[in-house]
Order: C-alpha cells, then sequence, then structure tokens
C-alpha cells in the first residue's frame, strides 16, 4: 500500500479499510466482518444501513446541506428542538443549542452555567465541579471538568482543577465501606467539598450518569443522585448532566437520569443523538436558565460553524423518529437485561472477570488478577489492550475503558447497536468466549 497522509490513533498499528457496514457488522477490505459490540465509540445506536434515515439524509441534502445560524434558522433544526423538548420530558421546557461533538456540548454547558449566573449578578459563581473517574471531553474546558488521569496528564499545566469528589465506584469504593451502610459516603462528600470551596464561588456540578470510558459503566447506587440533587438544589448549584454516551436510549430510558427521577439543569447529548449518521451534538437548558439569559443577555456567549447544521439535525430527527416507532428503547431495556445475565454466567467460567455493572446496552466489565482480593494487573501487561486485540482477530470490536486507580486497571464496555438481534447477542457471547480462551493462554505465558 502507499504512503498514507492520514493521522490515525496509533502511529504503529496496520488500520484494516472499512467497505461498508450492514446492521450490528462491519466489512472490511478483505471481506471479514466484525460484528460491532461498541456501537463504534458508543455512537452507532442503531447499526448501518436504516433505510429510512439514508432517504431522511437524501431529501435534506436536496433542499439545504448548510445554513450559518446568526442568518437563519431551519425546518429540520426548529423540529429537532421541539422534538428534544418532548423526549426529555421532565415537567418543565427545555430549549437546545445545537454543537457538533460531546466535547462542544461539555463546554457549551460550563459557559453556558457561568453566563446564567453573571447574568443573576452573581459573577463569583465560576468553579465547575466535577468528579474523578469521569470523562467530559477533549477540548480544554471540557478535559478541565473530566476526572481521566490518564487523558488529563499531558495536558494537566493547562487545565483546571474541576475534579474534587470520588466516582460512586462501589465495586472499590474510595472509603472502604459497602452499601447501604455507608449512607452515600460518595454523595454527601459533594457537601463537604462544597464547603472546602465555597457555594459563592461554585457555578455547576457535571457529572455522567453512568460512567462511560473512564470507569466502564460505574452505575450509582439507589438514592445517589437523588441526594446530589437536593445538595445542588441546596446550595444554589447548577447539576449539569453529561448524557453524551449514556442519552438518546442507550440505558433503556431516553435519559439514563430518569431511572433516578432527578431533573438536572442543563443536559449534553451527543454520540446516539444522530447514531453515528452525522456529526451533531447538544446543550439542552431548564427553562430558568433560558428565560434569565433572555431577559440579560440576550445571547448565549458560545457557537459554532456548523451549529444548528440542517443536515445534522435533519438526520438525527430521522434517528429520534426510528427510535420512537421501532420502540427501541423499551427493547434496549430487555436486551440489557438479557445480555448482562448471560455475561454473569461467562464471569463464572473466567477468574479474570471481575465485574460486571452497568444499565440497558451499556455494560462495563472489569478485568482482575485476583477476583477474591479484586487485585489489578499491573499496567505493563496491557491487558485490557491484549483482549481487544484479540477481539478483533476473532471479529468483535470492544471498547476499552479505565478501571481501578485510574492509572492501573484493565475494563471495557459492550455496548452494540439497540437493533442488535438475541441471535446476535449469541455470536457475541461466542466471539467474546473465544477471546477470553486466548487470551487466558497468552497470559500463561507471560
Amino acid at each position: 500500500m502507499s504512503e498514507s497522509f492520514l493521522i490515525k490513533p496509533d502511529f504503529d498499528k496496520n488500520y484494516q479499510q472499512i467497505t461498508h457496514g450492514r446492521g450490528v457488522f462491519l466489512y472490511d477490505q478483505n471481506g471479514k466482518s466484525y460484528l460491532d459490540a461498541s456501537s463504534g465509540a458508543v455512537t452507532t445506536s442503531l447499526g448501518h444501513g436504516v433505510s429510512t434515515i439514508r432517504r431522511a439524509m437524501l431529501e435534506q441534502a436536496k433542499k439545504v446541506s448548510f445554513v450559518y445560524r446568526s442568518q437563519f434558522t431551519t425546518e429540520p433544526a426548529e423540529k429537532l428542538a421541539t422534538k428534544l423538548n418532548e423526549k426529555i420530558n421532565l415537567d418543565v421546557d427545555y430549549y437546545t443549542f445545537f454543537v457538533n461533538s460531546g466535547s462542544e456540548a461539555t463546554e457549551t454547558a460550563l459557559k453556558i452555567a457561568i453566563q446564567y449566573w453573571q447574568d443573576q449578578k452573581r459573577p463569583s459563581k465560576t468553579f465547575i465541579l466535577s468528579r474523578w473517574f469521569s470523562y467530559h471531553g477533549i477540548t480544554l474546558g471540557a478535559l478541565s471538568m473530566s476526572g481521566h488521569i490518564k487523558r488529563r496528564e499531558r495536558f494537566a499545566p493547562l487545565l483546571e482543577k474541576y475534579p474534587q469528589i470520588e466516582a460512586p465506584y462501589c465495586y472499590r469504593c474510595p472509603y472502604q465501606m459497602s452499601y447501604p451502610t455507608c449512607q452515600l459516603k460518595c454523595a454527601t462528600e459533594l457537601e463537604t467539598a462544597i464547603n472546602r470551596i465555597g457555594a459563592e464561588q461554585i457555578a455547576a456540578f457535571i457529572a455522567e450518569p453512568i460512567v462511560g470510558a473512564a470507569g466502564a459503566a460505574i452505575t450509582p447506587p439507589k438514592g445517589y443522585y437523588e441526594k446530589i440533587s437536593e445538595i445542588c438544589q441546596k446550595n444554589d448549584i447548577l447539576f449539569i448532566a453529561d448524557e453524551v454516551m449514556t442519552g438518546a436510549g442507550r440505558t433503556g430510558t431516553f435519559l439514563a437520569c430518569e431511572h433516578w427521577r432527578v431533573q438536572p439543569d442543563i443536559i449534553t447529548l451527543g454520540k446516539g443523538l444522530a447514531a453515528g449518521y452525522a456529526t451533531i451534538a447538544a446543550a439542552s437548558i431548564h427553562e430558568k436558565i433560558y428565560k434569565t439569559i433572555r431577559s440579560n443577555s440576550k445571547l448565549i456567549m458560545s457557537g459554532h460553524t456548523h451549529s444548528a447544521n440542517p443536515f445534522a439535525c435533519a438526520t438525527a430527527l430521522a434517528v429520534l423518529q426510528y427510535n420512537e416507532d421501532a420502540n427501541l428503547t423499551e427493547k434496549v431495556k430487555k436486551k440489557g437485561i438479557y445480555l448482562k445475565k448471560q455475561l454473569k454466567y461467562l464471569a463464572e467460567r473466567y477468574k479474570m472477570i471481575g465485574d460486571i455493572r452497568g444499565l440497558g446496552l451499556l455494560i462495563g466489565v472489569e478485568l482482575v488478577q485476583s477476583k477474591r482480593k479484586k487485585e489489578m494487573f499491573p499496567r505493563k501487561m496491557k491487558v485490557v489492550e491484549k483482549l481487544i486485540e484479540i477481539a478483533e482477530h476473532e471479529g468483535l470490536l470492544l471498547y476499552p475503558a479505565s478501571a481501578g486507580d485510574g492509572v492501573q486497571g484493565d475494563a471495557f464496555l459492550i455496548a452494540p447497536p439497540y437493533t442488535i438481534t438475541y441471535a446476535e447477542m449469541h455470536v457475541l457471547l461466542a466471539k467474546l468466549q473465544s477471546s477470553f480462551t486466548r487470551l487466558e493462554e497468552e497470559l500463561k505465558e507471560v
């Protein structure tokens, strides 16, 4: 092959070219198929080649593909914002600002939170509290909010020290306690952090309802978000729910927040919003924020060239409609319960599977050297990297994630398209079993 001028994630890896996709499968230039058990980067929630979405994309392309949001609005953008307000369905109205990526969405949420308090004549509220074991994006503002140690370290001198509290990581409780006798210490620590910094300095608290790449589907115990919401309200701090990975049906509800019946002030969406068919993300804001800014600044000081792009909006609208027509969110709930149960059977067979967690079709698997002691593999062994390489060879795509102490620890996500069939889930499980067997053999030789 001639020299490639494309910069790829790993300079040393020999990447296969994908020529097409069909359903939950991708196919490379040699005709090899890959079952996409991670929906790419937990993005292609409907799989590949959905004809109704292709038609919607073509129809919009025939009309207009770009309109600058500072000059005009469009029907797809208006309809998509209205549809999201309906889908969020939290008893108040939410107004939406469209961007192009999850990083842009969370950074926009940061700016809106600060601007809201400026318009409330409380300009000292600029700090954004966040958690360790979190990932909110790669732009500097989003990365400042992220508690993903490996992704922060290279740029640490440029970042704010926003991560202050521990994640609700029950498998490895940072306080060496157990639920429910812990009395939700991981949640009440938010109040401790607020008291140390001062509520008058804090604009918002941001959290992924279920932690994605930074913690392999860390799922909080019952009562956690109710307590978080209560503390935020008590201290006049906005709650930002980063639903970029968990939103649009991934966990068996449109928003993962619905599992705990909390009402965020700002919600970010991405990934599954257009299911990989177009590039779009969103920051949806509570009506109290919208009305405050509308009465004062009269604009949100953020924006990108392709914000509210009509082609992307029309695509996302078709994706949400397809989800709705096929009742996929309810099916995700049932499929997730089934797949998680089957994975737990697999965990009984392999000693290296320490924990399985998550909701819907966002499932995390944490690997350990000793199941009883929850002992981590040494990082130099690169266990999860080996597993992902073996799985790819088996025709199975998995998504790596952090775990353990944030530096050491091996985990991955299983997050297939919502459209995966039960028969395809059995293919996934068979390929995963073969991958674990091969990994065990390789580790014996180390």
